[in-house]
């Protein structure tokens, strides 16, 4: 038997594949399947089964694809219902592959579908679980994200009570638990950076598996401090039910290299979004006028999902050479498949062409120490956990993720600062101010990691102890 996490740092996301004498099943794969017809290929073994633990909304699975190239059979939880060929298994439901089996676990709470899978040994002893969103390492999957009709966020929760008290806490706490997400994830609120444990360790550790706690605390636990889900989700979850297309067909589509005339051509006429995905340094030195930054160095996606609100928007790149395709797939992991092409030759083509360009005004932290003095104005746009922890006295917080809903609060004469944890964001939320018209935006290097550093007053009065 052979057990493989395939983890995807951007998205923080695990995808599993699995093996058993000549036989291969998959858990919940990314849109880009080849690498696990690869594994198989490399195994000498055949895909049989594709497990969903849920439909998924901060990503788009390849279990549509993987099974139209391998004729493998794909498996969604009880009350799932799919516009493609599926398998909707029955609670309990025992699938086999080679000398092991795969019990299904209906599990309901992050979604009403959603399904852990139970993997026995070749002795028939309870080995793993393959979590989903039910159970992460530290925490729970959010209870909001399936409310339809008269189902609440609270009921929601008190549906994953009983799954984690009646499903998962009986399993011998040797049991290890995979989950589809670790930290970074917006499927949780607490996810812990390890991407592996065992259920007795979660027993001990993470709060919402406390032996003591009741339905209404867990309820008020779980459903306390949650923030509103990114816009971009329900998108997901609509490909994920009704289908998609094939994301070599969107590879194909997107990497189309555009001169600057074709490029200028294409922008104007299909009112095409100029997403630059280079470093921030790189963005920072010079950029095509109204072209937005999210560097493909970070968490490009989920940042994608999070800040363009409409998933069919056309879009033109800015890429480092050679990176196309890469920015293309990543797009496409969250359901943007409306690339029209990239700038061939990048950002420097332009320049050679001598179009205009714009320039960001980013200093130091040291810099920033100096212009305090002058009662000069700030913004933090860090998410509000790490804002309470600590901040810069007197400095307002409007995390990026809602950057749309603190515009009124910009000014629109006099310079102000904005800042992140370490340079990264604050550039994406520069260039979006910019694009908005707010030229007198300056980026602080370094974020509060430089501004750590200096003598800069902080407030750590509203710190949350975890």
């Amino acid at each position: 038997m052979k057990i493989e996490q395939i983890y995807t740092n951007c998205l923080s996301q695990g995808a599993y594949y699995i093996e058993s004498n000549g036989e291969v099943a998959i858990i919940d794969p990314l849109r880009e399947v080849q690498s696990y017809i690869d594994k198989a290929k490399k195994d000498e073994a055949t895909i049989k089964y594709i497990f969903e633990t849920h439909f998924h909304a901060d990503f788009v699975s390849g279990h549509i694809t993987l099974a139209e190239k391998t004729g493998a059979t794909i498996v969604y939880g009880p009350t799932a219902t799919t516009n493609f060929k599926s398998h909707i298994a029955k609670d309990s439901e025992v699938f086999k592959i080679g000398n092991i089996e795969i019990v299904a676990l209906h599990t309901p709470g992050h979604t009403m579908e959603s399904t852990t899978y139970l993997l026995k040994d070749e002795n028939g002893k309870d080995h793993a679980i393959f979590s989903g969103d039910t159970l992460f390492i530290g925490d729970v999957g959010r209870p909001d994200l399936a409310q339809k009709g008269d189902i609440t966020q609270e009921d929601l929760a008190g549906f994953l009570y009983e799954s984690l008290q009646t499903k998962i806490m009986p399993l011998h706490d040797d049991v290890i638990v995979y989950p589809a997400h670790g930290a970074g994830s917006a499927c949780g609120k607490h996810l812990s950076k390890e991407t592996v444990s065992t259920l007795g360790n979660q027993k001990k550790t993470n709060y919402a598996l406390r032996a003591d706690m009741t339905k209404e605390e867990f309820v008020k636990e779980v459903t306390d401090g949650l923030l509103p889900p990114p816009e971009y989700f329900p998108l997901n979850v609509k490909l994920n039910k009704e289908g998609y297309d094939s994301i070599d067909s969107i590879i194909e589509r997107g990497t189309k290299a555009l001169s600057v005339d074709e490029f200028e051509y294409v922008s104007n006429k299909y009112e095409a979004l100029i997403l630059d995905v280079r470093h921030q340094s790189d963005f920072i030195q010079g950029f095509i006028p109204q072209s937005i930054f999210i560097g493909l160095n970070g968490s490009f996606a989920p940042w994608v999902g999070a800040l363009i609100r409409d998933t069919e928007q056309p879009i033109v790149l800015i890429t480092p050479e050679g990176k196309e395709e890469e920015a293309i797939t990543r797009l496409a992991r969250v359901g943007f498949d409306n690339v029209l092409g990239y700038l061939e030759g990048s950002f420097d083509s332009w320049k050679n062409a001598n179009k205009d360009f714009d320039t960001l005004r980013s200093v130091s932290a040291n810099h920033l120490e100096k212009a305090l003095q002058e009662k000069v104005t700030v913004f933090d746009v860090r998410k509000p956990g790490e804002y309470n922890s600590d901040h810069i006295k007197n400095v307002e917080n409007t995390p990026l993720d809602y950057l749309n809903d603190y515009i009124s609060m910009f000014p629109n004469t006099n310079d102000f600062y904005i800042h992140c944890a370490g340079g990264y964001r604050s550039v994406i939320a520069a260039s979006i101010l910019k694009s908005r018209g707010f030229h007198n935006v300056i980026d602080v290097a370094g974020g509060y990691k430089a501004i750590k550093e200096t003598n800069i007053q902080r407030d750590q009065s509203l710190c949350v102890s975890k």
